[in-house]
């Protein structure tokens, strides 16, 4: 009997540890690699020498608790909307694995373990990141509403992406004022633009029927030029930010390569049909491939 009872226990805490992860996302990389990966470029960009570990640890560490709350956000947000929708209907919220009281604990606890990392940052970026954080978090809460009041909630949510370029930058060099950080936050800018909107085409038939925005919905027949002009738009932002900081000749062919490997996956999911939406999540998946690879370029030739 204390044995069966003991294994009941065991996978009981499994199960609630599994339902965090889920409430969090930690259970699928991608989304938590492909906002780390702006951060990459902005670190291994920055006119000073490259990140230490210890920054580095605090930036992963940092990218996980922010992406972490943020999914904690929308999914308060949106539990009345995700029990609607077939891809988000068993999501830990919408499926009542956790309540919203619970949620709300996760949220505030994420918050302030995210206040005390930012703590952590040397001088003299600690002021700045700091300050940079606290503007962050109002649009980080905001964005899961964007749906119902805006046409393109993914701007915003590129808005989100854009801190962590500058954050680390922050962090790392004490300040702002740098042509090549403009260059790499629109880069991240567009780039979030053009890859959240491919993955807003998965939901477009729910949204319309429930009727909330997304980008994929307004843009209609512009869909597809929309999202190829944010990818070129990345290419050339990296570019130049690639040109400005003398990049030696392995940055290039790389940069080539997944510039035309990004205009050539958008081909995969137009027209919109059932094949295309089996494309989405791989689309999605590649973006991040594609966008460690550049980082890896921009590590290698720096």
């Amino acid at each position: 009997m204390k044995y069966t009872m003991g294994n009941m226990q065991n996978k009981n805490r499994k199960f609630k540890l599994g339902t965090f992860f889920e409430l969090l996302r930690w259970n699928k990389p991608t989304g938590r690699i492909i906002l780390l990966i702006p951060a990459g470029w902005s670190l291994y960009l920055t006119p000073g020498s490259n990140p230490t570990f210890l920054m580095l640890l605090r930036i992963v560490l940092g990218g996980l608790l922010v992406s972490g709350f943020g999914c904690v956000v929308n999914d308060i947000w949106d539990k009345k909307i995700d029990q609607k929708v077939f891809r988000t209907k068993n999501r830990p919220l919408a499926s009542n694995k956790i309540s919203l009281k619970t949620a709300y604990s996760i949220l505030f606890f994420l918050i302030l373990c995210s206040f005390f990392l930012t703590l952590s940052i040397p001088q003299p970026g600690r002021i700045l990141a700091i300050s940079l954080a606290f503007l962050a978090l109002p649009i980080i809460l905001i964005y899961p509403s964007a749906k119902r009041w805006f046409k393109y909630p993914q701007l915003i949510l590129s808005l989100c992406w854009g801190f962590a370029v500058l954050i680390p930058w922050a962090a790392n060099e004490g300040n702002l004022n740098s042509i090549v950080l403009m260059f790499c936050w629109l880069a991240t800018i567009f780039w979030t633009f053009g890859f959240d909107t491919v993955y807003a085409l998965a939901d477009k038939k729910w949204d319309i029927k429930i009727g909330i925005n997304s980008s994929a919905v307004n843009l209609q027949k512009n869909t597809r030029i929309t999202i190829q002009s944010c990818y070129f738009l990345t290419s050339s932002f990296l570019a130049l930010c690639g040109f400005i900081n003398q990049m030696n000749f392995i940055f290039w062919p790389i940069w080539l390569i997944t510039s035309i490997l990004m205009q050539r996956d958008i081909l995969k999911i137009f027209p919109e049909d059932k094949q295309s939406l089996k494309n989405i999540g791989k689309h999605f998946k590649n973006q991040s491939i594609y966008g460690g690879v550049i980082l890896l370029g921009i590590i290698i030739a720096s």
